[in-house]
């Protein structure tokens, strides 16, 4: 299978009413470029899943401005106004899930697992509908995996196998999502000539479907 492709051709990968993880925390290590493509066609009905909708005119968040998203499930909404305007008005479902345990959900989504117990939450609001399991006189909240269509991430630099570095904190949610969707797009800042040293991979070719550069 052919992985190295175009940003423009990474954007027509994706489908209406998919689900997508996208990388990036805040502007931090997101695939902007392909995000760009995304809202050039007429892709819309997307479940959102991610740490956050971003900024009004950023990445994330213009696919929500510009109403591509129906469903978000991410850690917080504040930085996006139109994101809480959206919810408020019934245009858009929000599901906040805390941080730790919305990675937590897709790592399990990832190995496969049934799904992963936390006190975070117990007694709260975040507790309403969910199965509480008491385990040695403490409480714990189930929280199902998650999975989804496609996984857009951030790479620094990427070679022809898919082998991916990330620097720095750009690795943020790209590295848990690239285990946990059907087809992982990769969108590098950098192609390698070479296969990259086994020592500076982040994320291993065998995650990866298509680098796009």
């Amino acid at each position: 299978m052919k992985k190295i492709i175009s940003i423009p051709e990474a954007g027509q990968l994706l489908k209406s009413n998919a689900s997508v993880m996208i990388g990036g925390f805040l502007r931090c290590g997101s695939p902007y470029r392909i995000i760009d493509e995304i809202l050039k066609s007429d892709i819309r009905d997307l479940t959102l899943i991610a740490n956050d909708t971003c900024l009004p005119d950023s990445d994330r968040g213009k696919l929500v401005v510009n109403k591509r998203v129906k469903k978000a499930i991410v850690t917080h909404i504040g930085t996006n106004p139109e994101t809480g305007r959206q919810l408020n008005e019934g245009e858009l479902e929000v599901e906040l899930v805390p941080m730790g345990t919305l990675v937590e959900r897709i790592r399990a989504g990832g190995a496969g697992l049934g799904g992963v117990l936390t006190p975070t939450g117990v007694g709260t609001v975040v507790e309403d509908g969910k199965k509480v399991i008491e385990i040695e006189g403490k409480k714990y909240l189930y929280e199902k995996p998650l999975k989804a269509d496609f996984a857009i991430i951030y790479g620094t630099k990427a070679d022809k196998f898919g082998n991916v570095f990330l620097s720095g904190t750009t690795r943020n949610f790209n590295t848990v999502m690239a285990t946990a969707a059907d087809v992982v797009i990769v969108e590098a800042d950098e192609l390698s000539d070479e296969p990259l040293n086994p020592d500076e991979i982040t994320i291993p070719g065998i995650f990866v479907d298509y680098v796009a550069i």
